[in-house]
This record gives C-alpha cells, sequence and structure tokens, in this order.
C-alpha cells in the first residue's frame, strides 16, 4: 500500500481532488483536518493539554470543546499554532496508522492535510505527493463562499500557509506533481486523471 499526500492551501480545491479519486479509483482518504477535530472529541485528554498550554478555555459554559474558539487563536499566532500541532500531530498519526491497517486491500490510499509540507513531524509520511494549487485572490473567494466568512477572514488563514502562498518553492521538497486548479472541474479531473494513470 502506498500513501498519496494531497495538499494545498485554503480553497484550492484539494477536498474536490481527494473526493474524485476515491470516487473514480476507489482509493480511501483520510482528511486530516476532519480527524484532528473528531480527535478533539475522542482524546480526553487532548483539548485540556492544549488549554495547559495556551493558558486558556477552548469551552463553552457547558465545558463543551468549541473549535471556532481554538480557530480563533491559532489562525492569528503562529507560536499558538506550533504549540498546538506539537501535541496534535503525534495522535493524528497514531490513528492514522490505525485507519491504514483497516485498508490493507488498497493499493493507494490518500491523506489530505492542508499544512503536511510545512511540518517536519509529517515529513516522511507520504509517497507520493501531489499539490493543488490555485491563484490566492481564486482560493479565497471559494473558501469565503465555502465557508461563508468575509475575504478577510479567509485571507488572514491564507497568510498562515506561507509555503502554498509560494508553490514554486515546493519543487524543492520532494513534490510529485503540482496541479494548477483554476478552471473548470472537468479540466481538473482531466489533469487527476492523467496522474492516477502514472501511477497505476
Amino acid at each position: 500500500m502506498k500513501v498519496v499526500v494531497i495538499t494545498g492551501g485554503i480553497g484550492s480545491g484539494k477536498s474536490i481532488a481527494c473526493s474524485f479519486l476515491e470516487e473514480e479509483y476507489g482509493w480511501p482518504v483520510y482528511n486530516a483536518d476532519s480527524k484532528v477535530k473528531e480527535l478533539y472529541v475522542k482524546s480526553g485528554s487532548l483539548v485540556k493539554n492544549i488549554e495547559t498550554a495556551l493558558e486558556r478555555s477552548f469551552c463553552d459554559e457547558n465545558g463543551r470543546f468549541v473549535p471556532a474558539l481554538l480557530a480563533s487563536v491559532i489562525f492569528s499566532d503562529r507560536k499558538a499554532l506550533e504549540t498546538v500541532e506539537s501535541l496534535v500531530f503525534p495522535e493524528l498519526m497514531a490513528d492514522f496508522k490505525n485507519w491504514k491497517s483497516y485498508h490493507n486491500d488498497s493499493d493507494y490510499v490518500i491523506l489530505e492535510s492542508a499544512t503536511i509540507l510545512e511540518k517536519p513531524a509529517l515529513k516522511d509520511v507520504g509517497d507520493v505527493i501531489v499539490v493543488i494549487d490555485a491563484p490566492v485572490d481564486l482560493r479565497v473567494e471559494r473558501a469565503s463562499e465555502r465557508d461563508s466568512l468575509s475575504a478577510d477572514v479567509i485571507f488572514s488563514r491564507v497568510k498562515n500557509q506561507p509555503l502554498m502562498n509560494d508553490i514554486s518553492s515546493c519543487r524543492g521538497l520532494d513534490v510529485d506533481y503540482v496541479v494548477l486548479n483554476d478552471s473548470t472541474l472537468d479540466n481538473l479531473y482531466i489533469k487527476l486523471r492523467k496522474i492516477a494513470e502514472k501511477l497505476l
């Protein structure tokens, strides 16, 4: 089994690419962002450790974790983001390893992650790395519409992914394919089919 990493900045279209490859080729997808949110719920100690490290609460008056409170901090504070990731990534990789064990019959599985290329702890996870790219203005527009957030809010998050804003710098990071998604979905699918057929 080989791991195909699909990465890209906010609004690049990486989730659409993953959905296409799963539907077209049957490659299971592990969405790291979604799994992290699940870990906040499943792991009783994770949120407490984050709150201790950042010295503030991210729960409501009923003690329920509020992801938006944490997001508002880590998307505006690089040091806080790194602190949270140092706590989250070990649990995430353990969960990913366990998830892979249920898909041993697949030749390929997909790990979807927005930030994997910027994180040394995740450096050697993938066998094939595919970057989905699009102009920053287009990415901000897509994400703003998708998440019903202002362009300013989205752009502040985009700035926290510096590597994804300069795709040319990715080419020195063992990236196998860069897919420009600045046109139609059909055009994106054609490019993804070419990659998939090469891998097969």
